[in-house]
């Protein structure tokens, strides 16, 4: 694979070491959360996006008005971190948040483990949940509670009473409680797996990211977010201010002027 590193560390602002550390993944998780918004304007008209990584590097990188969502998110991260020399495995997870207890999702999130060399952790590293919930920086996977300043997660662990692997489920202090973002195994998922998951939240009209506009800019002290008409900004305190957008010409102004957006001209209203 012949992967640009150097644009894709320029599109996120890293100019520090490319040593393969923890170190190093901190930083680089945290820079590209900070620089490539999340959104899901392609699956809304109809298109799935490609996981292609010339066509990730063509949408994320060399377009720097443009984001994706988690596949692709992953997807180039993932690739980014081979290149530097890391050891990742691509995982799936079910979605926790908004869930009932007892409801069953599928696994439709990718996130990854990445192993350092020399370092005896396994690190959780997900850039692309796109909400106030997602993890700021990788973490080992253990039971334990670690602070992502300004964010505050945990990992419990249980035995799954339908198989042979653990499961784990990533918690987020929120509103001063515990509350789910997803859960998981740690059963390898390759990339031919994700594109079938790809096209079904791509396509099906039941999936809310082929149905409602989304988009997400996390900056260091607060998240805006874009779920329709409705503009929520998440503040690192945790309180939120919410606005609903007039019309389609104010959602296309606010996407470039506080997401740096540009929807395509063919954009449907939501």
């Amino acid at each position: 694979m012949d992967f640009d590193l150097d644009a894709y560390l320029a599109r996120i602002g890293y100019g520090g070491d490319r040593s393969p550390t923890a170190a190093t993944l901190r930083a680089l998780q945290r820079a590209h959360i900070y620089a490539i918004p999340f959104e899901n304007l392609d699956p809304l008209r109809g298109k799935v996006p490609s996981l292609a990584i010339d066509d990730l590097l063509a949408k994320l990188v060399h377009s720097p008005t443009r984001g994706g969502y988690c596949y692709e998110h992953n997807s180039l991260f993932a690739a980014a971190l081979r290149a530097l020399g890391f050891r990742v495995t691509l995982l799936a997870a079910r979605v926790r948040v908004g869930a009932s207890p007892g409801d069953v999702r599928p696994r439709t999130h990718m996130l990854m483990l990445v192993h350092a060399p020399g370092d005896p952790n396994r690190y959780l590293a997900d850039v692309g949940f796109g909400n106030a919930g997602a993890l700021l920086d990788p973490i080992p996977l253990a039971p334990a509670d670690v602070l992502d300043h300004p964010r505050h997660h945990r990992l419990t662990v249980a035995t799954t009473p339908d198989g042979p692997l653990e499961s784990w489920t990533l918690q987020a202090f929120q509103n001063g409680e515990w509350r789910d973002q997803y859960e998981f195994t740690v059963e390898p998922f390759l990339a031919p797996d994700f594109e079938v998951v790809n096209w079904h939240i791509a396509t099906n009209p039941k999936s809310p990211f082929s149905t409602r506009r989304f988009a997400t800019r996390t900056l260091p002290d607060r998240v805006l977010s874009l779920d329709g008409r409705t503009l929520t900004e998440t503040h690192a305190d945790g309180t939120t201010t919410r606005h609903e957008l007039a019309d389609e010409n104010e959602v296309r102004k606010v996407l470039a002027d506080t997401f740096g957006i540009t929807a395509p001209p063919d954009q449907p209203v939501p």
